[in-house]
C-alpha cells in the first residue's frame, strides 16, 4: 500500500475527522490549528468534539506515529523535510454578508503557506466553498507547480467517522487529471464509487446535494401540516412514499425545521450563486421560507396546547424544552432549529427551562442565554405548562413519563420529532401532540 504525506489545516468536525481517518488508512498525517491550547489537548489525545469513534481513531493514530498536531498552517507544511504531498484545507467558511460564503480564513491560510509549499504538491479544498474557489485558490497561490483540486466532504455530525470510512461516493474535481487521481487514490482502500470531474462541478455537487436534502425536509414538513389539516397520518404517508426507490426513506421525518452548520449556509450560498448567474432559484427560496414557517408553526402548536387558542399569550408561561442541539448525537448548537423555536417562544414571553443530554449547566453557551439550562429532565419539567421535544434524543423515550406528569403543571407534551410512542406518553398521563398525526395544526 502506498503511503502519502498529508497536511490537514483545521481541526474542526471536518478537519479532525479527515486527518484521523486518513491516518487510519495508513497515511502519515499532520493536522494544524491556530488554537495553541486545542493543539496541546489533541497531542494528548483529548478531543472537544462529541463524535462517536473519533477519539479512538485519534488515539490510535498518535500511538502508531501516523497522526500528529502542530500550531499553524505553515508549521504543518514544514513538518517534514520533504513537505506534504497533499494539503487539505478544512477551515471554516461561514455565512457572510448577504448569505455568501466567507472565504477570508481560506485566503489567510493560502497567504501563509504559499511560498512554503513544496513543488508538485496538491492543495485540496475540503471545506464547502462556492463555485470558482479552486480557480481563485490557484490565482492566490500563483504557483504553476502546485495543483488545486476540489474534494467536498459529505460528513454528517454524529456519524462523521462512519460516513468517511463508508462513503457513498468520492468526488474530486480539478483541471489536472493527474492531481485529481492522486487525491482520489488516497481513498482507494474504501472501495467507493469515484466521480472525477472539473473543479466547478465538484464544488457544485456539495451545494446541490445539501439543497436537495433541505428541500426534501421542507417538503415533508409541509406534507405533515397538510396531514394535520386533512386528518391523515404522516407516518403512514412517508412509509408509503419511502418504499418508492426513487424517493427512499431518508430525510422523510418531520421536525421543527432543519438547521445545523451546513444546510442553512449552503442554501443561502446556492441562492447567491444563482443570483450571480442571473438565475432565480425559486425552489431554494421556497425551501428556506417553508423552513422559517415551520419554526413559527411549532410555536403555534405550543400556544394552542397551553392556552387553547392559536393566538393565546405565553407570557410568563413556564415551558420545558427537551433537546437543544441541532440533532441527536452531537453537542453542536450552530443554527439549531431547537434554539430558533426557543427564541420565538422567548419573544412570546415564555419562561424557558432546557435539558439536553449533551449539554452541561456548568459549561454555559452564549446561545443559551435566554434558557435556564438544567441537568435533569424532571427538574426541567417541574411546574411546566408544556414539555416540548425539539431534538430526537432516543433517551427521551425511556424517561418516566408518569413521574414527569406528576411534576408538570400541565401534563402536555408537544413532540416536534414524533419521537415518543403516543400510547406510552398517554399512559403516563400526558396529552401527546405530534406533527401530522390527525391533530389540529
Amino acid at each position: 500500500m502506498f503511503v502519502r504525506r498529508i497536511a490537514v489545516v483545521g481541526t474542526g468536525y471536518v478537519g479532525l475527522t479527515t486527518g484521523a481517518c486518513l491516518a487510519s488508512l495508513g497515511h502519515d498525517v499532520v493536522c494544524a490549528d491556530v488554537d495553541a491550547a486545542k493543539v496541546d489537548r489533541l497531542r494528548r489525545g483529548e478531543i472537544d468534539i462529541l463524535e462517536p469513534g473519533l477519539a479512538e481513531l485519534v488515539a490510535e493514530g498518535i500511538a502508531a506515529g501516523r497522526l500528529s498536531f502542530v500550531l499553524g498552517a505553515s508549521a504543518a507544511v514544514r513538518h517534514t523535510e520533504q513537505g506534504p504531498e497533499v494539503v487539505f484545507l478544512c477551515v471554516p467558511t461561514p455565512m457572510g454578508v448577504g448569505g455568501v460564503a466567507d472565504l477570508s480564513i481560506v485566503e489567510s491560510v493560502l497567504e501563509e503557506v504559499r511560498t512554503a509549499l513544496p513543488a508538485g504538491c496538491v492543495v485540496v479544498n475540503k471545506s464547502t466553498v462556492p463555485v470558482g474557489t479552486a480557480e481563485r485558490t490557484s490565482e492566490l497561490l500563483d504557483r504553476a507547480d502546485v495543483a488545486v483540486v476540489s474534494n467536498p466532504e459529505f460528513l454528517r455530525e454524529g456519524s462523521a467517522v462512519s460516513d468517511f470510512l463508508n462513503p457513498d461516493r468520492i468526488v474530486v474535481g480539478g483541471s489536472s487529471q493527474d492531481a485529481a487521481e492522486r487525491v482520489a487514490a488516497l481513498y482507494s482502500r474504501l472501495g467507493a464509487p469515484t466521480v472525477l470531474t472539473d473543479a466547478p462541478s465538484a464544488e457544485l455537487v456539495k451545494y446541490a446535494a445539501n439543497c436537495f436534502l433541505a428541500m426534501k425536509l421542507s417538503y415533508v414538513n409541509a406534507v405533515a401540516e397538510l396531514c394535520d389539516r386533512l386528518g391523515a397520518n404522516i407516518t403512514d404517508v412517508t412509509e408509503g412514499m419511502g418504499y418508492d426507490k426513487r424517493i427512499g426513506q431518508a430525510f422523510l421525518q418531520p421536525g421543527p425545521g432543519w438547521g445545523g452548520s451546513c444546510l442553512p449556509k449552503d442554501t443561502s450560498a446556492m441562492l447567491q450563486l444563482a443570483d450571480a448567474a442571473d438565475f432565480e432559484f425559486r425552489l431554494i427560496r421556497a425551501t428556506i421560507d417553508t423552513n422559517t414557517r415551520q419554526r413559527q408553526r411549532m410555536v403555534e402548536k405550543v400556544r394552542l396546547a397551553v392556552t387553547g387558542r392559536r393566538g393565546g399569550s405565553l407570557s410568563r408561561k413556564r415551558i420545558a424544552l427537551f433537546g437543544l442541539t441541532f440533532k441527536a448525537g452531537t453537542d453542536d448548537l450552530r443554527d439549531s432549529p431547537a434554539l430558533a423555536v426557543a427564541a420565538l417562544l422567548r419573544q412570546a414571553g415564555a419562561e424557558l427551562v432546557g435539558y439536553d443530554p449533551a449539554l452541561r449547566p456548568d459549561n454555559p453557551h452564549r446561545d443559551l442565554a435566554a434558557i435556564t439550562l438544567v441537568d435533569d429532565p424532571y427538574v426541567a419539567a417541574k411546574d411546566a405548562e408544556a414539555v416540548v421535544i425539539l431534538t430526537e434524543w432516543p433517551e427521551f423515550r425511556s424517561l418516566d413519563w408518569a413521574h414527569l406528569a406528576e411534576v408538570a403543571a400541565r401534563p402536555t407534551v408537544i413532540d416536534t420529532r414524533n419521537l415518543l410512542d403516543p400510547a406510552v406518553a398517554r399512559r403516563g398521563g400526558f396529552e401527546w401532540i405530534g406533527l401530522g398525526k390527525n391533530q389540529p395544526a
